[in-house]
């Protein structure tokens, strides 16, 4: 195994060990939680290697760059859409996806389930909340969420799968533990008021310095990039 190879292995057993240790604390299985790599500024060897490692469900932030991976990597790689969807990048998108975690308005929701009609799906999608109310951040609020339930209920070309969230920035983990309980807490809420058919099951939230702290507060998919690549240097540009 060469040095780079192996010390993403190494860097994955960290995590996979971090995450364990968080299902147990929580008395929940390790199989419940869903490790999606981030790969935004992961080079191209580097996502061979994670899906030879055994990682199958890769994220990417940019519609453009998932769109040219998920055609140009022959990988057997479910890929996972995490950061911001405009509509009119909605077409080329679904064909490519999984599931997407970041619809963040009613607009871009009714788009996606128009264009699916078109293209005879039914993508998956998880709705982004801004829990936290930050103005930086995309996303409904709980209460807009809500108040609208009942039309996102009346859309028939997609399935809701679930909810996400992005915690504000902190050196401390635990500052998060409140925006996961109330994103959960939320999901409850809205499965409760929903037919038997919605179920809601997905909880997308924690990143590399918050996941075990989500996985004690019942995330489902962590979104992990950092932690997968420390100590590897990277030709793609950084933000």
């Amino acid at each position: 195994m060469t040095s780079t190879k192996s010390h993403i292995a190494e860097n994955y057993q960290r995590v996979l060990d971090r995450c364990n240790a968080a299902c147990l604390r929580s008395g929940r299985s390790a199989s419940s939680v869903k490790l999606v790599a981030v790969t935004k500024y992961a080079e191209v060897d580097w996502i061979q290697t994670l899906v030879e490692l055994g990682i199958k469900d890769l994220g990417e932030n940019r519609p453009q760059q998932l769109i040219q991976r998920a055609t140009e990597i022959p990988l057997n790689a479910c890929w996972h859409l995490i950061g911001h969807l405009q509509r009119n990048k909605v077409r080329p998108v679904l064909p490519m996806v999984t599931l997407i975690h970041s619809v963040d308005t009613l607009r871009l929701l009714a788009k996606i389930d128009f264009v699916a009609k078109e293209l005879n799906c039914q993508p998956h999608v998880l709705l982004e909340v801004n829990v936290s109310g930050e103005a930086a951040k995309n996303g409904f609020s709980a209460n807009e969420l809500i108040a609208n339930w009942d039309k996102v209920l009346r859309l028939g070309h997609l399935r809701v799968n679930g909810l996400m969230t992005m915690a504000p920035y902190s050196k401390h983990p635990e500052d998060s533990r409140p925006i996961f309980q109330r994103l959960r807490e939320l999901r409850n809420g809205l499965a409760a008021k929903s037919p038997e058919s919605v179920l809601l099951p997905e909880l997308s939230m924690g990143m590399s310095g918050d996941f075990d702290v989500a996985v004690e507060e019942g995330a489902t998919m962590i979104r992990i990039g950092n932690n997968l690549f420390n100590g590897l240097e990277s030709t793609l540009a950084q933000p």
